[in-house]
């Protein structure tokens, strides 16, 4: 691929922001189990061996039962992609979506974009 990242290590990239983003907050006994909705990325620029990536991560999006986070990766002052990753909450048990619980709501409106 001339040198050039693979596409997917950028969605793995941002799936890496996202989980690092969390850990900003302690887990808490009424959170619910989250399971990946929908990925999308717009690659602006490749990336090759070498290059220093930073990323940041902001919430896109608050449902009643999802939320969307934003990662953006930059080379210096460079937009290299984009990529939009929508968490769905759900029963640990039953996988069946459930409602955000409020403190969780009020802990990712601190981020929203």
């Amino acid at each position: 691929m001339n040198g050039e990242m693979f596409r997917a290590a950028y969605v793995s990239r941002a799936e890496e922001a996202v989980a690092e983003f969390w850990r900003r907050r302690d887990a808490q006994p009424s959170d619910p189990f989250f399971t990946i909705g929908k990925v999308t990325c717009n690659f602006h620029s490749p990336l090759k061996l070498g290059d220093v990536v930073h990323t940041t991560v902001g919430v896109s999006k608050i449902g009643g039962k999802s939320a969307g986070f934003l990662v953006r990766m930059m080379r210096g002052s460079e937009a290299v992609a984009e990529a939009e990753i929508l968490w769905c909450a759900c029963d640990a048990e039953s996988r069946e979506p459930v409602a955000l619980p409020e403190e969780l709501r009020d802990w990712l409106y601190q981020y929203l974009d």
